[in-house]
């Protein structure tokens, strides 16, 4: 085997290694952007933000509502309880008046039921 056919192979090696890095240059240069390509990946991304705040906006209403729908419904069922139990104090009051109106007038008739006699 003589020297060019030991260094052949070196050879063939170090040309595909060439060609391997001119085509890495070329595919990794810098080119230009398109025409409008800002504005247009601008224009989405403020899309979305739109988008995600519109959303956070109506869920953050409906929670609100939730809220406020509770506090309302909880303020009626506890004017409701105290109105019940106003009503029940009223009605001990109104028995109790009742009692000792009967009590009294038993005793009235007993006393004239006596005199009667």
């Amino acid at each position: 085997m003589d020297f060019e056919e030991r260094t052949r192979p070196a050879k063939d090696e170090q040309r595909e290694q060439a060609e391997f890095e001119r085509r890495l240059r070329l595919a990794i240069r810098r080119h230009e952007a398109p025409l409008g390509l800002k504005s247009r990946v601008l224009a989405q991304a403020r899309a979305r933000r739109k988008a995600r705040h519109g959303r956070a906006w109506i869920w953050q209403r409906l929670a609100a509502s939730v809220v406020l729908a509770a506090l309302f419904g909880g303020a009626a069922v506890y004017r409701e309880n105290q109105e019940r139990r106003k009503g029940e104090l009223a009605k001990e009051q109104v028995m109790t008046a009742l009692r000792i109106t009967h009590r009294t007038l038993d005793r009235v008739n007993e006393h004239l039921a006596e005199n009667a006699h």
